[in-house]
């Protein structure tokens, strides 16, 4: 079987990070367009993939083709019409993000939006994608969600896609990776793990299929007649590294990173349940997040990406909806599939909370205005950035929050029955925020306009406290952190204090500290009968012990190599808020639901 679009890929220089990639084109146009995307679905920025794309020529029956770039991510063949256009061009791959291209000796990723040209009226039909296995990866092996027609033990060969849109959301994982199975409500899962070293493998696939099944169950448990999924397999693809996090979301694949020590440990004696290390916690969170984007966002999705443009922003004021709600559910789900406890997942509620507080921009930016500035703001992040804008995703979780919590206890309807009616009616398609309202108002019996307004159009705080203490959870306050209490946010390495972030109306602004500020030492006055003294500030940690119960100091400071003295003064009324469990009970129903609790 031949298709009219086809691409190889091959390793070219594993050292020099080259993918070389081959375009067939059966029957090109004239004057044939061919296209880079500036993007990837997922992530909202103009990423500018062209940028690493080298060596474009050209040919038909072996004779060179004139090709001229018609701006930075386009080129246009003259070509005869009756002759196959063959297409070569190679791709320096060294992102080891989620989001473009990787490649060295140990290990090769691509999105095919970093790699395959787009060939401009041709996009709709299949493409075929050929892995080329050659001296370079004979240990070495490749998977894809891609549906495969002939490949070898190994992975490597010949892959379809029924479109353009299908090439470009299923990434390609290759390498000597870990690669581990399991079946979910009947559907085949296949988890691979590259870079990881020695981990509890049956532990990671366990927790993995628990969080699946019960994901979806919550999208299809009361589907009549029962289906499992709206795909056939599915590929998570995890590259653990020293220092990394994220993920994508795929239509029937994810691609991860995660910090090797965050994998789940070995251990003599089995773990026991409902515990787990912070980072393991964090890890299962992200999987949850990304296999629940499978249904929110990938089918379920904004009107305004009902056809991807590849060409330019995609702008979406819905954001807070797919990625917030989505961010709601992940830990949610993790509580339901009994991996974490009623207090994890309250602690896990407050450092989200805590979050979106210690954001000054949230009086300034609504929830769908940074939806809309995801591409200008969220995704080019400054020091800057948390004094002018909040994050769609935590305070969209807490909108959910708010939401999940006010509809229950109206008691007509849930959060989950709304996500699973807006599903079927849209036939797990395109969605607008009039659709939500509606299906909101169809549940509940009555408008929710002025709450989300409020919560996703205003820049008020939320009502978290008043609806967690309608279910149970006690809200409390402890002190804070001493960088909340100054107001900034430092990093800290190599025996050097750095200032990244100053928080408006915070005392270290009053103080006239800015980012990039080297923190050098302090100056404490005297107190008791402790006399007053100058410290280096080698550390963030030892701040504290230079201060004890001090709230004025001077902070010597290295600005350009010049220094300078900034007096502060310690805001030590500044709070968290801590949540706790009075009644198990009452959470129950929101926390650990049975079919008979929820409202259909």
């Amino acid at each position: 079987m031949s298709a009219a679009v086809a691409y190889d890929v091959a390793v070219l220089h594993p050292h020099s990070h080259l993918f070389a990639v081959t375009l067939r084109v059966a029957q090109p146009a004239p004057e044939q367009l061919l296209s880079l995307p500036v993007w990837i679905p997922g992530s909202y920025m103009v990423r500018e993939f062209s940028q690493h794309l080298q060596g474009l020529r050209a040919e038909q029956n072996g004779q060179a083709c004139a090709v001229r770039q018609r701006n930075k991510h386009q080129w246009q063949v003259a070509c005869d019409p009756t002759k196959p256009l063959v297409v070569r061009h190679e791709v320096y791959a060294f992102d080891a993000s989620v989001r473009t291209a990787w490649l060295d000796a140990q290990r090769g990723f691509f999105n095919a939006t970093s790699l395959c040209l787009r060939v401009i009226g041709q996009t709709d039909g299949p493409h075929q994608l050929r892995l080329v296995d050659n001296e370079h990866t004979t240990a070495w092996s490749a998977i894809t969600g891609l549906r495969a027609e002939q490949t070898n033990e190994r992975g490597w060969g010949t892959y379809w896609a029924q479109d353009y849109d299908e090439l470009a959301d299923c990434p390609v994982e290759m390498g000597t990776f870990w690669r581990g199975d399991f079946v979910a409500r009947g559907v085949p899962h296949t988890f691979v793990v590259s870079g990881a070293g020695a981990f509890d493998r049956t532990r990671l696939l366990a927790d993995t299929q628990r969080i699946c099944e019960t994901e979806i169950d919550f999208w299809h448990g009361g589907d009549a007649p029962p289906r499992s999924a709206p795909f056939d397999r599915y590929v998570f693809m995890l590259n653990a590294t020293a220092d990394g996090y994220g993920g994508l979301e795929h239509r029937n694949s994810t691609a991860l990173i995660a910090q090797r020590k965050d994998l789940p440990a070995l251990s003599e004696s089995p773990p026991t349940a409902l515990k787990a290390s912070d980072g393991y916690t964090t890890l299962l969170g992200l999987i949850s997040h990304e296999y629940f984007h499978t249904w929110n966002v990938k089918r379920l999705r904004p009107s305004e990406l009902t056809t991807i443009d590849y060409d330019r922003e995609n702008h979406s004021e819905l954001l807070w909806w797919f990625e917030g709600f989505t961010s709601y559910y992940d830990d949610l789900i993790l509580r339901r599939a009994g991996l974490i406890s009623d207090e994890t997942y309250l602690q896990l509620v407050a450092k989200h909370h805590n979050q979106v507080l210690q954001t000054p921009g949230r009086h300034l930016q609504s929830v769908a205005q940074a939806s809309f500035d995801a591409w200008t703001k969220y995704y080019r992040m400054g020091e800057n950035t948390p004094n002018a804008t909040v994050s769609y995703y935590t305070k969209g979780a807490l909108v959910a929050l708010c939401l999940d919590l006010s509809l229950r206890s109206a008691g007509r309807t849930t959060l989950d029955a709304v996500v699973q009616s807006l599903w079927r009616s849209s036939q797990g398609g395109p969605i607008s925020e009039a659709d939500i309202e509606q299906t909101l108002l169809t549940l509940s019996g009555r408008s929710w306009h002025a709450e989300l307004q409020a919560w996703v159009h205003g820049t008020e705080d939320l009502p978290v406290a008043a609806c967690m203490e309608r279910h149970g959870v006690t809200v409390s306050q402890e002190p804070a952190p001493i960088a909340q209490q100054l107001g900034v946010r430092v990093s800290d390495s190599g025996g050097a204090v750095r200032i990244k972030t100053v928080l408006r109306g915070g005392a270290a602004e009053t103080a006239g500290m800015a980012a990039g500020d080297e923190w050098l030492g302090v100056e404490v006055p005297a107190q008791g009968d402790l006399p007053a003294e100058a410290w280096r500030l080698n550390t963030w940690d030892t701040l504290a012990r230079w201060l004890g119960t001090r709230t004025d100091f001077t902070a010597l400071i290295s600005r350009d190599q010049r220094l300078l003295r900034c007096p502060v003064s310690l805001r030590r009324a500044e709070r968290v808020v801590r949540l706790t469990s009075h009644n198990a009970a009452t959470l129950a129903p929101w926390l650990n639901p049975t079919p008979q609790q929820e409202t259909p």
